[in-house]
């Protein structure tokens, strides 16, 4: 009787695993090994700025794709992008380094304060009950989202002015802070040569005197910049102008004809005084004609 327990036991043992292994086979979900290299070169910040839920998912994208043109690792960039080429078999795209730039500048002379919000200290919960303490109901609510959400320390506040700075040596193009800011006031602008970059700091879109009696800094959607530009970068849409970063090619005449400011040019060099005055004196005539 034991041993035909035993045999019975030892038959229904084989059974099962024979069951088992069918199983396994015919449900089974093969994964390409070349996932696993391809993530362990990636810089495992899952920061979700290459549009994917993490390295592992950036990393499955990449072995399914038949080209990497539209696959960019933000924070490995180029240098990580070409690794993952060779492991895949495949050549890289091309894509210029981005950056974060904050298109706000109403500091606090510019735009002083007209209330006091007595709340979270949060932008997202302050944006959803109010405009801000400002009258520029567009301009930077200064409560640091961005700041949180950037798991670099890219960016700070400036205390003077309440306003975010991007630290550009850290800042690895992930989008976290253009996702954090309710107001839209962040965006990815390519690095530009030597870092050199220009763009409109402002996304106030009231008519002029409404935008500058806001801030002194405001775009007052005048078109001096559009019609100046030689390359038609600039565009003009609600009262508010735009310089498309693909197009610009840093000529800088627009930061000179702009009457409040509102165009920033960073890590050029200083300009020539006698050019600057020639503008001044340009934008004055036009002003008395």
């Amino acid at each position: 009787m034991i041993l035909i327990a035993i045999a019975s036991l030892g038959g229904i043992g084989v059974v099962g695993a024979l069951f088992l292994y069918a199983a396994s086979k015919k449900f089974e979900v093969y994964e390409d090994p070349r996932i696993a290299r391809v993530q362990d070169v990636l810089p495992a910040a899952n920061c979700g700025g290459c549009g994917y839920p993490g390295c592992s998912g950036f990393a499955a994208a990449c072995a399914k794709a038949e080209s990497l043109d539209d696959l960019l690792c933000p924070v490995g960039g180029s240098e990580v992008m070409g690794k993952v080429a060779a492991i895949l078999g495949k050549e890289a795209g091309k894509a210029d380094p981005l950056v974060a730039v904050v298109r706000c500048n109403g500091g606090c002379e510019a735009r002083p304060r007209t209330n006091r919000y007595d709340g979270a200290q949060n932008c997202a919960i302050a944006s959803a009950l109010y405009g801000g303490e400002t009258g520029c109901s567009f301009g930077c609510m200064s409560y640091g989202d961005c700041v949180a959400a950037c798991t670099f320390g890219a960016i700070r506040m400036n205390p003077d002015t309440r306003l975010p700075e991007v630290i550009e040596e850290r800042c690895t193009a992930c989008g976290a802070c253009v996702k954090a800011c309710p107001k839209m006031l962040i965006e990815l602008r390519r690095k530009g040569p030597k870092s050199r970059r220009i763009f409109v700091s402002c996304m106030n879109k009231d008519k002029g005197g409404a935008a500058r009696k806001a801030c002194g800094n405001a775009c007052i959607g005048c078109s001096k910049c559009e019609k100046e530009c030689p390359f038609e970068s600039i565009v003009m849409e609600q009262n508010l102008a735009y310089i498309d970063h693909r197009k610009c090619r840093l000529c800088r005449k627009c930061v000179a004809v702009c009457p409040t400011n509102a165009i920033h040019e960073l890590n050029f060099p200083p300009r020539k005084e006698a050019a600057v005055e020639d503008n001044k004196a340009k934008t004055n005539e036009e002003k008395s004609n």
